[in-house]
């Protein structure tokens, strides 16, 4: 039977995959040599490094692990990352772009050791990755973007002809990139760290860290983790330390359809250079069908459509290229785009080399997380290490950077005030089941959704971080912040920092 119904609820197809080993809470305080706080490839990674130095590890995370932004990626293993690489020569010369470029191979050549070490099926596929337009406007800027893969030495090839059967005018290809199941694949390193000793913690949220002689992570529960280094690989870092992160940084949203075709996918990864982002590639299902993964729409967090739109457009685009026999998969993740497109990844300010950070992947966390990972973990070995300037966060001078800051700022600001103006009138009367909508609840901005059973759930829609308003994200049914891309489930439970706290519930009597 054919299922082109895109299915109701979003649930990420790596995750229905895989069965993931549970942690407990942590219970007690703790002390250890290294804490990290994030259980996705970056913390994970960053934990079999170091146990495999025989470094005494804790990592503990505020959800499941694997649940953010790792579970919910289209996990190309690639050092194509867009049109970047002539925008880096410009901005930061050759030697820096070509750095760009090695940390990018490097963490490839990590993955594929660390399967091959800890022998770990996860689909690993060898796979030419194409970035593609079919837009005039974009040929030039591919001409100039080979120009740069030819000056930093990149096996390449542009083309007007690639595998996949859809409108192109021309391609830029990169050789020998590879694709994976992420989940199975770091199921693998979770196996791994258990067995060298690693304790692992899930629903246990970091909110802060103390100094004594050495850093301490608090977490809500009052428990504290004291450790000779920390490493913040929360998708957002769980402490600021003065590094003003929400500041330097603003968040994108992203969505992925999984689908089967009555075409066999070609082989290949592709993404497109204008807009809308179209990411394609393949995956199995659990009975080896071949799936096409198909991606894209980006924008900023809590702005713009209605989300579900983001997902019809996808299933639209699907439908026309490749037909949809079956509907497998819906999902989306969150990414963070620094000021000037190169990840953070070091000591979170100058003064506090113990505290360690990464964040900022701009959507390529697979090889981004991995050398993040390397990074951190010798830089704690003391080991040298090569990229170690070219990503630290206090790696600004001034110059664009800072009307870049301002601008983000003033894009905040907007939406600061537009969100306390904002007014909707009481349309509780007339809300549908699985809708939500904004309203004034004794003159106080209210967020009301009503689920499947009629029940309605009322939230504040102040956002617990800065102060900006939330606005509704019906593809996922959250509440998202359009200031720094906090998220809340309609009950008001934080899914994604920097926010912490929930956001308030509105009583029924309030009514």
């Amino acid at each position: 039977m054919s299922n082109h119904h895109m299915p109701q609820f979003p649930e990420s197809y790596w995750r229905d995959t895989v069965q993931l080993p549970s942690f407990p809470p942590l219970d007690q305080s703790l002390k250890t040599d290294v804490g990290i706080v994030g259980g996705g490839i970056t913390g994970i990674t960053a934990a079999y490094l170091l146990a495999k130095q025989n470094v005494k590890v804790v990592l503990i995370d505020a959800g499941p692990i694997l649940n953010g932004t790792t579970g919910h990626t289209t996990a190309k293993v690639t050092a194509q990352h867009g049109l970047i690489y002539d925008e880096l020569i410009q901005n930061f010369g050759v030697e820096k772009a070509s750095l760009y470029y090695q940390a990018s191979a490097e963490a490839i050549q990590i993955i594929r050791e660390t399967i091959k070490e800890q022998q770990i099926d996860c689909d690993l596929t060898t796979e030419d990755a194409y970035l593609f337009t079919n837009a005039d406007s974009f040929l030039s800027s591919l001409e100039t973007e080979k120009k740069a893969y030819d000056q930093l030495k990149i096996a390449s090839r542009l083309t007007n002809n690639i595998p996949l059967q859809i409108p192109v005018k021309s391609a830029l290809m990169m050789e020998n990139q590879a694709q994976f199941h992420p989940l199975k694949y770091l199921q693998g390193l979770v196996e791994a760290c258990k067995e060298m000793g690693v304790q692992l913690f899930e629903q246990t949220t970091a909110v802060d860290l103390e100094y004594n002689k050495h850093p301490t992570i608090v977490t809500r529960n009052g428990h504290r983790i004291a450790c000779r280094h920390v490493i913040s690989a929360s998708h957002y870092p769980f402490y600021d330390g003065q590094g003003f992160y929400p500041t330097r940084m603003y968040a994108e949203r992203s969505y992925v359809v999984a689908i089967q075709s009555q075409d066999p996918f070609p082989g290949g990864m592709y993404i497109n250079a204008e807009s809308p982002t179209r990411s394609i590639r393949s995956a199995l299902t659990k009975d080896n069908e071949e799936l096409w993964l198909v991606g894209g729409e980006s924008h900023k967090t809590g702005q713009g459509i209605s989300t579900i739109k983001h997902y019809e457009a996808l299933q639209h685009y699907a439908e026309e290229h490749f037909g949809i026999n079956r509907f497998i998969n819906r999902w989306s993740a969150q990414d963070l785009i620094t000021l000037d497109k190169l990840p953070y990844i070091g000591a979170i300010t100058k003064k506090q080399e113990s505290v360690l950070v990464a964040t900022g992947y701009r959507k390529w966390g697979m090889t981004n997380g991995t050398i993040a990972a390397k990074i951190m973990s010798d830089t704690i070995l003391e080991h040298d290490q090569p990229y170690h300037d070219l990503f630290s966060p206090s790696r600004f001078q001034a110059d664009p950077a800072i009307k870049e800051f301002a601008r983000i700022n003033a894009d905040v600001a907007k939406h600061l005030i537009k969100g306390k103006l904002e007014y909707t009138n009481d349309q509780l009367k007339t809300l549908q089941s699985d809708d939500a909508t904004i309203t004034r609840i004794n003159g106080q901005r209210t967020g009301v959704y009503k689920d499947e059973s009629d029940q309605l759930h009322m939230v504040d829609t102040t956002c617990t971080h800065l102060g900006c308003e939330v606005t509704w994200n019906s593809g996922d049914r959250t509440w998202d912040c359009p200031c720094h891309g906090s998220r809340f489930s309609y009950t008001g439970d934080v899914i994604e920092g920097p926010a912490k706290k929930p956001l308030a519930t509105v009583k029924r009597e309030e009514l």
